[in-house]
């Protein structure tokens, strides 16, 4: 339980989002004084708005007072909220700030599995949680990827013999302090988010949060050869752990993931989830899950039934010979590149959809790898000047579309037997849709329209 003396405080939540709303109840529950901070006005709010009311927390709506941020005993930040002067005032005043997470750790008893990285978060959480979950051990999977970290206090998952299984953006590390994972893997950084950091060395340092508050018993899991990662995690006082391979061997420390002999031996072939980058997803969830006493056969049941999340490298259709892939979860460049690397079994070319809210950083990988594989490029949303911009001169044939119906009405056309058309957007949806999965799902039925017109079932 925690140290941090929160009975009787006056405790500001910033955001209230969801993890803001659960945040507020645990600090409500542990005797705190809460009041709720947003910009947004009540009727905005709606049903978020009455519930935090209910728990008796106090609303400060419609903007950022900094006269109440600097006059509170603690804060606590949602990591949806982008930095505020309010917040600066705060920090200047000396008033201790932390993240929905880090107000999370100080319930948390159990042990934790942190993971992030730029990109494969939510697919190697989710695997390690599945995994996890094997061992009879309550488990809860959450932060990033869906519920907020703080909807584990109070459950078995938070006590002694529970196991916590978080994702964790650079948001959600920005403000950790006394944040101890037991196991915090590091998957990959690329550039991504540049249009809230001012660099890319800021963003890399929010990423390195996750070892900051591990010890010698601790473990951190880093993908072999990537000395950016490597050098993140030597400072820490854990045990390093590498994943990946080289040579095309794709292995974890003291195990392998392939054909051989080893307590995890699991042939490559058996996967389920596409391409070199979910191989390596694979071996850094095996190695999380072996760290903390997962037994090998529970992670190679796992490893070999896993098909994958919804709009990350998810087929949709077959339909005159082109294969239709969603990974509109590929949000940035690094994540679109790796989605090309993955289709390299197929013999044809790439007609890639990409476009919606640019996040800052090169198209250069991108392009590079589209010289070699690309057929066309098709552009739409608000990033559609970005798009054509980079691959001007690239020799990849661009296209513009209105809409989605029209994008992959023009990919269908320019598609020929054995391509691919794959939408990776390389850019967050915010222009054109509520989500990555919103966006997913239009693709998905776009594809559906233009087999039904073909005369296909669809």
């Amino acid at each position: 339980m925690t140290a941090v003396e929160l009975q009787g405080k006056r405790v500001l939540v910033v955001g209230l989002g969801a993890s803001g709303l659960s945040a507020a109840e645990v600090l409500v529950n542990a005797g705190a004084e809460v009041i709720v901070n947003d910009a947004r006005e009540e009727a905005a709010l709606g049903e978020r708005a009455t519930a935090a009311r209910a728990l008796g927390a106090e609303l400060s709506l419609g903007g950022h007072d900094e006269e109440l941020f600097t006059s509170v005993d603690r804060i606590v930040v949602s990591p949806g909220v982008p930095p505020l002067p309010a917040l600066a005032a705060a920090d200047a005043a000396g008033v201790p700030i932390a993240s929905e997470v880090e107000l999370a750790s100080w319930f948390i008893r159990g042990t934790v599995i942190a993971i992030t990285g730029t990109n494969g978060k939510s697919t190697v959480t989710t695997m390690i949680g599945d995994m996890c979950r094997r061992t009879g051990r309550p488990t809860f999977v959450g932060g990033n990827l869906g519920e907020p970290v703080t909807e584990v206090v109070g459950t078995d998952a938070a006590g002694e013999d529970g196991i916590v299984v978080v994702e964790l953006s650079s948001f959600q590390l920005e403000r950790v302090e006394h944040f101890r994972a037991h196991v915090a893997v590091l998957l990959n950084v690329t550039e991504d988010h540049l249009d809230r950091y001012d660099s890319f060395a800021d963003y890399v340092a929010a990423k390195g949060r996750i070892f900051a508050g591990q010890t010698r018993e601790d473990a951190a899991v880093v993908p072999a050869g990537d000395e950016l990662s490597l050098s993140l995690a030597r400072p820490s006082a854990a045990t390093l752990h590498t994943f990946g391979g080289a040579d095309g061997v794709v292995r974890v420390t003291g195990e392998m993931l392939e054909n051989g002999t080893s307590s995890l031996a699991v042939p490559v072939a058996d996967l389920l989830i596409r391409g070199a980058h979910n191989r390596d997803n694979a071996c850094a969830a095996a190695l999380a899950a072996r760290l903390v006493g997962v037994a090998a056969d529970q992670v190679a049941s796992v490893l070999t039934c896993f098909t994958g999340l919804p709009h990350r490298m998810q087929h949709v259709r077959r339909l005159a010979g082109v294969d239709y892939y969603d990974d509109s979860k590929a949000t940035n460049v690094g994540a679109a590149t790796a989605a090309v690397d993955g289709l390299g079994e197929f013999e044809g070319r790439v007609v890639l959809l990409a476009g919606g809210v640019d996040k800052g950083g090169s198209w250069t990988p991108l392009v590079e790898r589209l010289r070699d594989r690309g057929r066309a490029v098709i552009a739409l949303g608000e990033a559609t000047e970005i798009v054509e911009g980079a691959f001007d001169g690239s020799g990849v044939l661009l296209k513009r579309a209105r809409d989605m119906d029209d994008a992959v009405e023009l990919a269908a056309r320019l598609a020929e037997p054995g391509d691919v058309v794959l939408l990776a957007p390389a850019c967050s949806s915010f222009d054109m849709f509520g989500s990555y999965s919103e966006r997913g799902r239009a693709f998905a039925q776009s594809v559906g329209a233009l087999v039904a017109a073909e005369g296909e079932p669809s």
